[in-house]
């Protein structure tokens, strides 16, 4: 398989520790992206202190 961080080969079996990825190197690339907020999904609501919704309903 293909390692999600390098795009390199991976073997995905109980051999590898560190599957998906293929080494401790692209597995804590990618939890410093995650935990840096770096693969976070866009959210469309506005903050709290703007309207939501339709400006001419309101």
């Amino acid at each position: 398989m293909t390692c999600p961080t390098c795009k390199g080969k991976s073997l995905y079996g109980p051999t590898n520790a560190f599957r998906p990825f293929c080494s401790e190197r692209c597995k804590n690339l990618d939890f410093g992206a995650w935990a840096s907020e770096s693969f976070a999904v866009p959210d469309p609501t506005p903050p709290d202190d703007q309207p939501f919704g339709d400006p001419r309903l309101q």
